[in-house]
């Protein structure tokens, strides 16, 4: 008569259903005409993080990558599983401190980039993966 988890006081979160397929009630028996167009809220952590337990926001602090629209005080999605690559913005650590800059790899050289020219290039160690904090996936930015 009823499912296993029937009386469970667990919350199961609302990852059962996508976008798309969320099911309506109606009390009365009989589904309103606007039914048919009717969707869910959009859930930003649904859309945006991929893989929840390596996922971090940021506050951006600087005007390093204003070139690549990332401005002071934005929030960035950062995804630590992902691998970082030639051209990815990450979040790097170089002299102890944490680096938003675009990561260029030339053969055994290593250089994080900025996006505003006041900024100078920085030289890294190829064989050195340590530097690599995390991919930044999103940027959000308050108009």
């Amino acid at each position: 008569m009823f499912n296993d988890d029937w009386g469970s006081s667990a919350y199961k979160g609302s990852k059962d259903f996508d976008q798309w397929e969320v099911p309506t009630a109606n009390a009365t028996g009989f589904g309103a005409a606007a039914d048919d167009y009717m969707e869910r809220g959009i859930d930003l952590n649904e859309q945006l993080v991929q893989n929840k337990p390596a996922t971090f926001f940021f506050r951006m602090n600087g005007e390093a990558m204003t070139g690549a629209g990332i401005y002071q005080g934005d929030v960035l999605i950062v995804d630590r599983s992902l691998k970082a690559a030639t051209g990815k913005i990450i979040v790097a650590i170089a002299n102890g401190e944490l680096l938003v800059r675009r990561m260029l790899v030339q053969g055994k050289r290593v250089t994080l980039m900025a996006e505003n020219p006041a900024f100078a290039p920085i030289q890294l160690e190829a064989n050195n993966q340590e530097y690599v904090w995390g991919v930044v996936v999103y940027n959000i930015h308050k108009l």
